[in-house]
């Protein structure tokens, strides 16, 4: 009986540790099991994305707010279009809002940082980030470096 009643209890602890395993992969992998799919859609456009990818977060103060749900190439402009969903309960971004690409950490992951504008009207669905900020591409930094002091 004292067997049985042990092995039962292992095996739910390691059930238990299995579901905790899962759960948390799926949080650091960004398919989280919360659903803020309800929001309303932006889209800005960058010269050069610099490794940001679907499903990057996107922040205000740090906070996240949203994330990228698509990147394309925009032939028109000739620039990366990013689209993204803002989460429904931050209704209140100025339209004169900047957008930048940042990243954690020195060679960390890409995401999006929106820095709030001072304007009344606020942005809605379909609506553009028209300032927008380019990633620092790590690798063109060096070149420039280089070449600089090439010159000296």
């Amino acid at each position: 009986m004292k067997d049985k009643r042990s092995s039962l209890l292992v095996g739910a602890f390691m059930l238990f540790g299995i579901a905790a395993f899962v759960y948390l992969a799926m949080q650091v992998s960004g398919l989280a099991f919360d659903d803020k799919s309800d929001g309303y859609t932006i889209t800005a456009r960058f010269d050069d994305i610099g490794g940001l990818t679907d499903r990057a977060k996107v922040t205000i103060a740090g906070v996240t707010v949203g994330q990228v749900d698509s990147i394309e190439y925009d032939q028109e402009y000739y620039m990366a279009k990013v689209d993204m969903t803002i989460y429904a309960d931050v209704d209140n971004i100025p339209t004169d809002s900047s957008i930048a690409i940042l990243t954690s950490g020195l060679i960390g992951e890409k995401y999006l940082g929106i820095s709030i504008g001072a304007e009344e009207e606020v942005l809605q669905e379909g609506d553009e980030i028209f300032d927008t900020q380019s990633a620092l591409v790590l690798e063109n930094l060096i070149g420039q470096f280089l070449f600089s002091q090439g010159e000296e």
